[in-house]
């Protein structure tokens, strides 16, 4: 019967000495014949949207329990690992959007059955990775080596949505491990491997399949839905800047340049003088989530070229405290959020059994602790640090010991804020402080002993705007600085804001080893690719 061979090469060779059956796919067969065709077991031909009619619904391997015991039922998972042996396969199925899930199916081959014989080969040379479609029967069972413990699926049709390569640049098994089961199985007869950062960014589509990899990006997704919905819920308007500017956006960070039909145009630094001139217009409380470029030769293991903002202006009515506070509470209701959500405790769960740094959320204080960046320096100096200036930045070094020092000073605080920075340090739209031309209405705020936020009050006034510029030795030439300095002779309220990382807040908050690991293709001066 030609119809009994199989489509792919690898399972014509299995197959050559079996006697075929009609219940084996010789060609790819079309997704509707699954259900009612006699096949039993095969290769779907490539979904190309070929019908628009929907036949059967799909149980998640989540939803798999003892109720549904007796049951026979549609899944659709992904091989992670396949047992085969003598008269029988077992599979460890993984859930395709959440890998933390793991299922078992099996099944044994019947007596003096050529069908059953030919499903049994066909399913044990089946590639990890591959995506399949199983029908089976939900059945009780004890299963220690799967999420799903105490039922199994026995297989009763199985068909292959997509098969993976026989060779993968490297298993998702192995790229699952922590760093401390990698160690304390060096001494063994069965050491575990690892997988190392390059090799995971180069492929990070396979890295995403890792149940700690998808988790990070679950929770960076909670971190801005709680940014947008708690600015949302206070008044605040999403706007959407422009990322091709006419100039710097920025002093003192490098910027990209690119041709912009014949002339020079750059990849914004940050959102920063469009907030601004959002307020000029009077939409008083703005916010942004979006790309901010950053052309710095920095490869260290928190710095990237190309970072996602948490950005927010608002008009203030006294103080540049009220836009901190704003800030303090932003994000405190961020972490309450991604600690309290169900989802997203779930994937904390996940990330915290790899990276053992972040197994303690970080301690928020009810209100916010501001320490003035003068009081900074001496609490580094009176431990020791002789390089801490006051009119100098702190060096990363310097901030990992001030967050030491501050959380043995305030009650094991893992969040505050640092005001009053030199004006030296500071871009020219930051207001000077009033009592010291040397300090001016900045702040950072620092979680877990490292700064993931810029902000300051704004010179909303033009003639001070105009003489910072002077200072910092900026012309006003450019065609972005010329708008933006025109807004404030026009005239705007006093106004202050920030600018957070969402890259770093990730690294920081999680305990991750390094910030690509927060970032979804990340670029730094060496990566540019994927």
């Amino acid at each position: 019967n030609r119809n009994l061979l199989f489509s792919s090469s690898a399972n014509k060779r299995c197959m050559q000495s079996i006697v075929q059956t009609k219940s084996v796919a010789s060609e790819s067969i079309p997704y509707n014949e699954a259900e009612s065709g006699s096949y039993l077991v095969g290769n779907y031909e490539v979904a190309m949207s070929q019908s628009a009619k929907i036949d059967r619904d799909y149980l998640d391997l989540a939803h798999l329990n003892n109720e549904k015991s007796g049951s026979s039922v549609w899944i659709r998972a992904r091989i992670f690992s396949v047992r085969g042996k003598g008269n029988s396969v077992f599979f460890v199925l993984r859930e395709l959007g959440n890998p933390s899930i793991t299922a078992q199916a099996c099944y044994f081959k019947k007596k003096d059955e050529n069908e059953s014989k030919a499903m049994l080969k066909f399913m044990q040379d089946i590639s990890l990775e591959s995506i399949v479609d199983i029908k089976g029967l939900i059945v009780d069972a004890n299963v220690r080596s799967c999420t799903i413990t105490q039922v199994e699926i026995q297989i009763e049709k199985f068909f292959v949505v997509a098969r993976a390569p026989r060779v993968l640049p490297f298993l998702i098994e192995d790229a699952g491990h922590s760093q401390a089961e990698i160690e304390e199985s060096k001494d063994s007869e069965r050491p575990l491997a690892g997988v190392s950062l390059e090799t995971r960014l180069d492929h990070r589509w396979l890295d995403l399949r890792t149940p700690a990899t998808n988790a990070i990006f679950k929770i960076r997704a909670s971190i801005t839905k709680f940014f947008r919905s708690t600015l949302d819920e206070r008044g605040f308007t999403e706007i959407q800047s422009p990322k091709l500017i006419a100039g710097e956006s920025e002093s003192g960070a490098g910027v990209f340049t690119t041709d912009y039909f014949g002339e020079v145009a750059c990849l914004a630094q940050s959102p920063q003088l469009y907030k601004q001139m959002a307020i000029a217009g009077d939409l008083l409380k703005v916010y942004e989530i979006g790309p901010v470029f950053r052309a710095e030769n920095s490869n260290t293991r928190r710095h990237l070229c190309e970072f996602t903002g948490l950005d927010f202006e608002m008009v203030i009515q006294q103080h540049y405290e009220e836009a901190i506070r704003t800030g303090y509470y932003v994000f405190a209701q961020i972490f309450s959020g991604i600690e309290n959500d169900p989802t997203s405790k779930e994937a904390l769960a996940t990330i915290r059994a790899i990276y053992p740094n972040g197994l303690e959320p970080p301690v928020i204080p009810d209100e916010p602790i501001i320490i003035h960046f003068a009081h900074a320096v001496q609490l580094l100096q009176d431990d020791g640090d002789t390089t801490a200036d006051q009119y100098a930045d702190l060096t990363t070094a310097q901030e990992i010991r001030l967050g030491q020092l501050v959380k043995k000073l305030y009650n094991n605080t893992d969040f505050f804020v640092v005001d009053q920075y030199p004006a030296n340090i500071r871009p020219f739209y930051t207001m000077p402080c009033p009592h010291d031309s040397k300090l001016s209405n900045s702040y950072d705020f620092f979680l877990r002993g490292q700064e993931i936020c810029s902000g300051a009050q704004r010179c909303h006034d033009p003639d001070i705007l105009k003489a910072q510029l002077l200072a910092k030795g900026i012309t006003s030439e450019s065609k972005s600085l010329q708008a933006y300095t025109s807004a404030f002779d026009h005239v705007a309220p006093p106004h202050a804001g920030c600018g957070f990382g969402l890259d770093r807040v990730v690294f920081l908050y999680l305990g991750l080893d390094n910030i690509r690991q927060a970032s979804l293709f990340p670029r730094d001066p060496r990566r540019c690719a994927p």
